[in-house]
Order: structure tokens, then sequence, then C-alpha cells
């Protein structure tokens, strides 16, 4: 709810003095159905994960209709075929959005990780959004900045609010968003781009899905306790007995802040080079599956694990 009400207050004082002020307030309204959903099962732990996932998707549309943010091209001749078809550009735009909302959601899991993953990735939107002129999606992405270093000092170390599900849903929202206008904004911008810039996130939430259905058996939605985060916390600060050691939860979001800028920052430094991103995509795909196969078979680097 103080990320819902600095994004509130930003966009009225930004309309006094700029028009793109509206627009962010239009930006803060798609937002309501995904944030409404996520606040919902916060509060009553009863919302289902297929339910917060159509919520986000109606945000998505709405931001599709209401700001023409819409996925239609990927640089790929194939697929940008299809994607001429307006009603396919809309469809993996409601996909592609609320997909990341639900990623965001999922990596939540200790302090301060999900809160400086979405930072990093405020400021590279931000970063390439100056570089091309763009001063809706610079606002944008400076007032979430803001609004989530505020949330960050109370959130690490020590974990005295949380985001939720209505927090996680609302960033992922906003990052889902801000990425899909400025590639569609800006033809210099590459595609591949927002892809890297999320690519974390993205692995997370692809390798869970094949992990409970392929290899489990299990639902989708399931819960289980082997994301990466939850590895690197049992078996790399070796935390897995409840000693007590408080400052395990905070020091696994380090490891995470390392993994994620090595898609972050290659993807703002090489925004419009489509050719690099794929390469730094290849590399952090084969990175994230080392480390996950490394920490499972207790096969960890020694210069990983903190003793």
């Amino acid at each position: 709810m103080g990320l819902l009400v600095a994004l509130i207050l930003c966009a009225a004082y930004a309309y006094w003095w700029t028009p793109i002020g509206g627009r962010l307030g239009q930006l803060v309204a798609c937002a309501f159905p995904a944030l409404a959903y996520g606040l919902a099962e916060d509060i009553t732990l009863s919302v289902r994960p297929r339910t917060r996932m159509l919520a986000a998707a109606v945000s998505a549309l709405l931001g599709a209709l209401v700001l023409d943010a819409v996925v239609d091209r990927t640089n790929m001749v194939v697929v940008d075929a299809f994607l001429a078809v307006s009603v396919t550009s809309i469809l993996l735009t409601v996909f592609a959005v609320s997909g990341l909302a639900h990623s965001v959601n999922i990596i939540d899991g200790f302090n301060g990780l999900a809160a400086m993953v979405c930072m990093m990735m405020f400021c590279a939107i931000g970063y390439v959004a100056y570089s091309v002129g763009d001063q809706f999606i610079l606002l944008a992405a400076l007032c979430c900045l803001g609004a989530l270093a505020g949330f960050f000092l109370w959130n690490f170390p020590l974990g005295m609010i949380f985001l939720g599900d209505g927090g996680a849903y609302f960033m992922g929202f906003m990052l889902g968003e801000l990425a899909v206008l400025l590639v569609h904004r800006h033809p210099e911008v590459s595609p591949w781009f927002a892809i890297l810039l999320f690519l974390y996130p993205t692995m997370e939430t692809v390798f869970s899905i094949y992990r409970r259905k392929v290899l489990k058996g299990a639902p989708i939605a399931s819960p289980d306790a082997w994301h990466l985060h939850s590895l690197i916390f049992r078996r790399l600060l070796h935390a897995g007995r409840g000693e007590g050691r408080t400052h395990s939860n905070p020091v696994t979001s380090l490891y995470l802040w390392v993994l994620c800028s090595l898609a972050v920052v290659p993807a703002a430094l090489f925004w419009d080079n489509t050719p690099a991103l794929l390469l730094f995509c290849a590399t952090f795909i084969g990175v994230y599956l080392w480390l996950y196969q490394c920490i499972v078979r207790f096969r960890t680097p020694v210069w990983l694990i903190l003793r």
C-alpha cells in the first residue's frame, strides 16, 4: 500500500507540471486489478495463483488498450509475422506481462531480494529511456525506483515490512509495462533488451514449472522448497536447521543480486545490440543451470559457500 500511495502522489505532483503526469496516473490505474487480487491474497490467504494471474492479465489488457503497450516485434521474422495481427500481439503482451508479475512474486522470498532486483531493473529501464529521450518512461521508472527505495530501507536487512503478493504483482506489472512501452515506442531498442533484463525471474518461473510438472508430476502451482534462492539459503549458508542464524536471510539476497546483475548490466549496456543480447542470454542461462546443478548435487565450488 505504501508503494501505491507513493506512485499516486508522484502522478498527482507530476500532473501539475507536465502532461505526462496524467499518463503515469493511467498506468497506475491499469495496475489496480493485479494489485487488488494480490492484496486480497495477503489478507485472506485464499486467492488461488490462477486467479491472481488472471487479474494480472486484466491489468496487462488494460495497459494495451489504454496506453497502447503491446509487444509488436521480437526481431524474429516468423514470430513478427504473427505479431502483425493485433489480436496476437495483445495476447502475447498479456501473457508476457502477467507472467513477469507472477515471476516477481516467486522471487520474493528473502529480505531485499525482490526489491533490489526490481530496483536494478527500473534503473536499466530508466537509463535506456533517458538514452532515447522518452520522458514518460524515465519519469515512471524513477518514481517506481524511489517508491521501492523507501520500502527497501525497511525491508533489508531486518525485514520489518514485506512486499507481499500485492506489492510483488504491482511492481512486476509496472516493470513489464514500462519495458513493453520502451520497445514498442522506440524501434532502436532491441526486444531482446527486455528478455535479457527479466531473465533471472523468468528462469526461476520456467524452471519451477519444469521441475514441478516434468520431474515431479505435481501441479504447476504447488509450492516447493527447491527454488534457487531456497537452495542457496539451506546449502550455501548452512541455515536449514533453524539455528537462529538470522543473517542468512539477507545474505541469501546478496548472492541473487550478483546473479541478477549478470543479466541486468549487459541489458543496459547493449540495449540496441541484438546479437550481443542473445549472447548474454545464452550465457546467463548457462550460468543459472550450472549453479543450480552444482548446488542440487552438493558440488558447489568452495568459494561460493559462506562458512
